[in-house]
């Protein structure tokens, strides 16, 4: 980031693409970088693995070109730029001056047009003659300034909350997943309140993170790892 310095604005976000999370604030980073990287903004994503899929650089690679991200990304698959920053979670969004200055600190989702608009501000700091656009739009009705939402529920990690899921034949426990012993092996969330749910899943596929509406995972083949389940926000009612 040193070699940015004097000359840009740095926004640096912490990210994992097997965290939903990260995955509904990305839109919003490859937008920044597609309108302010030629006024004097750079992105970087900072890739820290939640799951230990994540710290394959192949499998980062096509996520990547998967969800074409276009600004630059930094692999930390042993969390040293994370512990640097002492950060605290996944998304997380660091913004700092031209000086080097931090400005603008954000955890979790949310905050997009106060980002965007301490974005302008650095930029104008760097030349008060810039014509910038309108801020973006909320991509998402959740996503709107100053929405008050019902929380969802709380992730489920594999394999300790084995007892928030209903199980079907034998599935084996590893360090961060459990894994089916064979083919029609199933697992169903127990109960969840929640947008939309989530399960994060590898060993026989593209490791990653796909929707499953009704909570249930089903192995069509042994050897396929659930590491765990998320959850998104309900919409507001309007």
């Amino acid at each position: 980031m040193q070699t940015e310095l004097g000359r840009h604005a740095v926004l640096v976000e912490f990210w994992d693409y097997a965290r939903v999370n990260s995955l509904r604030t990305q839109p919003y980073l490859s937008a920044w970088h597609e309108r302010y990287a030629d006024l004097g903004l750079r992105v970087i994503g900072v890739h820290s693995p939640g799951y230990s899929f994540g710290r394959d650089r192949a499998g980062v690679e096509r996520a990547v070109e998967r969800l074409g991200i276009e600004y630059a990304v930094a692999l930390d698959p042993d969390f040293e730029v994370w512990r640097l920053y002492g950060n605290q979670g996944w998304p997380a969004r660091y913004l700092f001056d031209r000086a080097g200055w931090l400005r603008f600190v954000h955890y979790g989702e949310g905050e997009y047009l106060a980002t965007e608009r301490a974005i302008q501000e650095l930029l104008l700091e760097i030349d008060p003659e810039l014509s910038l656009p309108e801020p973006l739009g909320a991509l998402r009705p959740e996503d709107e300034p100053g929405v008050k939402l019902e929380p969802q529920t709380a992730d489920i990690a594999l394999p300790a909350d084995r007892g928030r899921l209903e199980l079907v034949r034998d599935w084996s426990d590893g360090p961060d997943y459990i894994e089916a012993a064979d083919a029609g092996a199933g697992a169903r969330v127990k109960s969840f309140r929640a947008g939309g749910v989530w399960a994060v899943l590898s060993g026989t596929g593209e490791p990653g993170i796909y929707e499953v509406p009704d909570g249930v995972v089903e192995a069509e083949d042994p050897g396929l790892r659930l590491h765990g389940f998320q959850f998104t926000p309900l919409a507001p009612e309007r």
